[in-house]
């Protein structure tokens, strides 16, 4: 069966099995994570304390990790949960909001990565860059300027990190080391929304759930989010801005199906060693 075909399978799989993404996120856009994974199909839960993180990752299918709004006890609550999940064999997704920012974040996102095994991270280039050691630019949470092209980024952290990586761009770079997928969807309106990432980092949960094919899951995901920025941008009537947009894009993605992502999708695989 070839990608494509596994990947359109996975929304029914998706829709019928109603996985529990466990949420320890950004208190931001924690509303829109939810909504986006109940848009998909999945149960979304927002458990963050550390007296119950732990125990609701193991009930789980999936748990997603987002150092958006970063603190102590968060930090602490994502490592209970992150450990409890892989005893349990639950996926977990980190997204590494802000990561290189500043050493504070550095340092946490580090001591995340020590002690609990990912299965995906997702980020934008110059996140996933800081997590291996780089430096560049960053803006608070949005990209810098880093001198890797988005796929060959996506391999190296990759092979370093030992996880499925999105490098989130124009061109979305998915590789788990051996394969990468250049997923060429989306719409700059994504970047006006605040949270687009961050959603798109529970789809990729919500897909994660039902399916021990990382790679797969990390592509649903984020090809996702793309191409409902895309379909979203055509529904816009004269007048209607950003505010409308971040409405009707939570309806694309409720209305998504397998057959939807067939048509629209746009990728590039190829074998990377």
């Amino acid at each position: 069966m070839t990608m494509q075909k596994r990947i359109e399978l996975l929304f029914k799989k998706v829709r019928n099995a109603n996985p529990l993404v466990h949420h320890i996120t950004n208190s931001v856009t924690i509303n829109d994570c939810a909504n986006c994974t109940l848009a998909i199909g999945g149960s979304p839960v927002m458990a963050s304390s550390v007296n119950e993180a732990a125990d609701m990752a193991k009930i789980a299918n999936a748990l997603v990790i987002n150092l958006g709004t970063l603190n102590a006890a968060s930090c602490e609550a994502m490592i209970l949960a992150g450990k409890a999940a892989n005893s349990a064999h639950i996926p977990v997704i980190l997204d590494p909001v802000g990561a290189g920012a500043t050493p504070y974040r550095i340092e946490m996102a580090e001591k995340i990565l020590r002690e609990v095994k990912m299965s995906i991270i997702r980020g934008n280039a110059s996140e996933i860059y800081s997590l291996i050691g780089g430096q560049s630019q960053t803006r608070g949470v949005d990209s810098g300027t880093v001198s890797f092209s988005g796929a060959d980024l996506a391999v190296k952290a990759a092979l370093e990190l030992n996880s499925t990586i999105v490098v989130s761009g124009r061109t979305d770079a998915i590789s788990n080391g051996e394969t990468t997928v250049l997923v060429n969807n989306g719409d700059p309106l994504l970047t006006r929304v605040t949270g687009t990432g961050c959603m798109a980092t529970s789809l990729i949960g919500s897909f994660a759930g039902v399916t021990n094919q990382m790679l797969d899951a990390a592509i649903a995901g984020i090809s996702v989010m793309s191409i409902a920025g895309e379909l979203t941008k055509s529904k816009l009537l004269e007048g209607e801005g950003t505010g409308t947009f971040r409405v009707k894009l939570v309806d694309t993605i409720s209305l998504m199906n397998g057959a939807t992502w067939m048509k629209e999708v746009q990728l590039h695989e190829y074998a990377t060693r």
